[in-house]
């Protein structure tokens, strides 16, 4: 193998893979990040065995050819280099990298490219096309509510549907719920339903760029893999086997209390709250006030700490119904009201011991549900 690239391409290129490079295998390979030539252009991958994370990036190839070499070297390496074009020579009798650039130079010791893992290809026949800014505001709106701990491993997944031309994505961990849907372009003629990882998601967002126009998914039968498939990034997921629950009969069908916020001036009290709140479980009183002739309708963001004092914030509000006040995990209040990218939010209670559901306001396609806590001193 002999191929020259620019600095920059290669740094983002190991920058886009390098977060699926396995810490805690026993295979050393997974270590390693797989670099080979494929039609002309370079191509790298890394994989802990539950997500890999393939990216192509323009070079010129003299010689044809792969190795693996320890990621975390080679990404160290390339990020101290000037930006100028890098040689890559492979020694294949001692498996050693050869690595200049400018006035540098250096060896990365490797292991063969046959003990890599097979990288599986997308299926390009039978995928499904969704716009790439479109999922990933889905994704920012629904992975942050999935499970951290690994007790119920189908909570810490997003149930995704595709049916005709929509997907519905949907997260909980149990105290909290988010559902985004979404149209999608074309019909898919088999309505699929799958638990996907919500750290591979979080990658797909993350190396979905504003020069992607789509992503194409696939769900090769029979692997229990999922594939997305970005141009020049593909990335591969196991998918969660289990049954996600039923969230339907959660969702509120009615309220007793509507109460519509600025979004900021809200994000902006819940964080203030969460600064005392952080010592009482992260509860925060929220009190809606209705209003009357003469004084608007608002309402009154609280938290309160044995150690550190107290705040209270007041905020307008346009409430239909009556008066209320509810606790919730003010943390949980924050994460969701930074997603929500409408100038207006949308409140809806019932009682003090029933589920608060967020939407935006003037989009039909995102509801939050967020549990009430307990009253405590």
């Amino acid at each position: 193998m002999k191929i020259s690239c620019l600095q920059e391409n290669l740094a983002k290129g190991l920058s886009v893979v390098s977060r699926a490079v396995s810490t805690r295998s026993t295979l050393p390979v997974l270590a390693n990040v797989l670099l080979s030539t494929d039609n002309g252009r370079l191509k790298l991958s890394a994989t802990n065995l539950e997500i890999v994370i393939t990216c192509w990036i323009g070079a010129k190839v003299e010689d044809e050819g792969a190795i693996t070499v320890p990621a975390r070297t080679l990404n160290d390496l390339v990020s101290t280099l000037p930006q100028e074009q890098v040689h890559l020579a492979l020694n294949e009798k001692t498996q050693t990298l050869h690595i200049s650039c400018a006035r540098t130079e250096a060896n990365i010791k490797g292991i063969d490219a046959q003990e890599f893992p097979l990288v599986p290809e997308p299926d390009r026949n039978h995928r499904i096309r969704v716009e790439a800014d479109v999922f990933k505001q889905m994704i920012g709106q629904v992975a942050f509510a999935a499970a951290v701990d690994d007790t119920r491993p189908t909570l810490t997944g997003v149930s995704t549907k595709f049916s005709d031309s929509q997907v519905t994505m949907a997260a909980t961990d149990g105290f909290r719920l988010s559902v985004r849907s979404a149209h999608i372009p074309g019909h898919v003629e088999r309505a699929t339903n799958v638990i996907i990882p919500s750290r591979a998601l979080n990658e797909v967002a993350r190396v979905t760029g504003e020069d992607n126009e789509a992503i194409y998914i696939s769900l090769p039968e029979g692997r229990n893999q999922i594939i997305f498939d970005l141009e020049n990034v593909v990335i591969v997921s196991q998918l969660i086997d289990g049954n996600f629950p039923d969230y339907t009969p959660i969702i509120p069908k009615r309220h007793t209390t509507r109460t519509v916020m600025g979004t900021a001036d809200f994000r902006k009290a819940c964080k203030t709250a969460e600064i005392f709140a952080r010592e009482s479980s992260h509860t925060a009183r929220v009190r809606i006030e209705p209003g009357d002739e003469i004084t608007p309708g608002h309402a009154v963001i609280a938290a309160t700490s044995n150690e550190t004092g107290d705040n209270v914030a007041q905020i307008d509000a346009s409430v239909d119904g009556g008066p209320v006040e509810i606790a919730f995990n003010v943390k949980y209040m924050a994460d969701v009201l930074n997603v929500i990218d409408t100038p207006q939010v949308a409140l809806e209670t019932t009682t003090p011991m029933e589920p608060g559901v967020l939407k935006p306001v003037g989009d039909n396609d995102f509801v939050h549900i967020i549990m009430p806590m307990h009253f405590g001193r």
